[in-house]
């Protein structure tokens, strides 16, 4: 490369990540724009920016820039495919940090997993009441990871490192993908984690038979992004092919299980019980009545919580900008057709 690329980054990073980064180059030219919205970067900075490194600070829709490609320090990128500018600029590639959370998420489901299992909630009910229960045993049966069969939504990274640690257990592994003859998925991740060769599951189903495989499962598992295919798709039909034994644990978005049909589900006993780290709407509502649903886990959208989140993502756009440099395929290409 003979040219000066503009990389604008609209993230505060420390003065070792952005040497790191200035040293991949001498044509990478950096600026550092600390920004959450695109209105707060001037317009003589945006008129030169060939790179994007953002979070949530997108160009203005009538602000003149030669953004050729975006990177968000975030898995989820419907912010950005809804975003204005972005629409009306289908050339620009959008690549996004999904895969260095998987270990964390993974951890969190399992860790979900075992609680509802173990039938931790209902031990917290009684601690509360001071309450030794004299069919406690019975009360308290637990529901065997390693007896159990786990349903993955969605066999992605995140679905993948689920899968791992469920087999760690001695667990029975279903997934659904988008493409079934395609197990193998060679996309970034995080070393030693996941199932990158597709080896880890027992049987695979596409999306359309979500419902058959849910039948045989005692823990659901939902790790599906947010598109027009997935969303409100874990609907009534779904919950009435539930056991009434079995978990439901979400990590995926909100609004991609129908939360009405979640609360009758928990109070008629049509499920054992939930996990839920995402909703429709965040924070959710005080008033909402799913804080009071029997046997629901909440958890504020910290399933992925990691005190290095912003360093992953930035080691994800290091790796990409070596590549852009280098001409090579860059990594986590979004599909603006998919949604992810």
């Amino acid at each position: 490369m003979t040219e000066a690329l503009e990389v604008l980054i609209t993230l505060k990073l420390d003065d070792e990540t952005l040497d790191r980064l200035r040293q991949i180059s001498p044509f990478v030219k950096l600026r550092v724009h600390v920004a959450d919205k695109g209105k707060d970067v001037p317009n003589r900075v945006w008129s030169n920016v060939d790179v994007l490194f953002t979070g949530t600070a997108l160009p203005p829709t009538s602000t003149k820039t030669n953004v050729k490609w975006i990177h968000s320090m975030f898995a989820g990128v419907d912010n950005v495919l809804d975003d204005p500018f972005v629409k009306a600029n289908p050339e620009i590639v959008i690549t996004s940090s999904s895969g260095i959370h998987v270990s964390n998420i993974g951890e969190y489901v399992l860790g979900m997993i075992l609680a509802l299992g173990h039938r931790i909630p209902r031990m917290m009910q009684h601690q509360t009441r001071a309450e030794w229960h004299d069919e406690r045993f019975k009360l308290f049966m637990p529901q065997e990871l390693s007896k159990s069969t786990v349903g993955i939504l969605g066999y992605g990274r995140i679905g993948r490192e689920v899968a791992r640690l469920c087999k760690a257990f001695g667990a029975t592994v279903l997934a659904t993908k988008r493409n079934v003859k395609t197990p193998a998925d060679h996309r970034y991740t995080l070393p030693g984690t996941g199932d990158a060769e597709g080896e880890m599951y027992d049987r695979l189903y596409p999306p359309e038979a979500s419902g058959f495989m849910i039948k045989e499962c005692d823990f659901v598992v939902i790790t599906l992004p947010i598109t027009d295919k997935t969303r409100m798709s874990f609907g009534k039909a779904l919950f009435n092919a539930m056991k009434p034994s079995a978990f439901l644990i979400n990590v995926g978005r909100g609004g991609i299980v129908d939360e009405n049909e979640l609360l009758t589900a928990l109070q008629e006993g049509q499920i054992a019980g939930a996990a839920f780290d995402v909703f429709a709407t965040e924070p959710l509502p005080h008033d909402h009545p799913l804080w009071k649903a029997p046997n629901l886990i909440i958890s504020p959208h910290i399933a992925g919580n990691m005190d290095d989140y912003r360093l992953k993502a930035t080691s994800v756009f290091e790796d990409n900008l070596r590549r852009y440099l280098e001409k090579q395929p860059l990594l986590n290409i979004v599909s603006r057709e998919l949604g992810y």
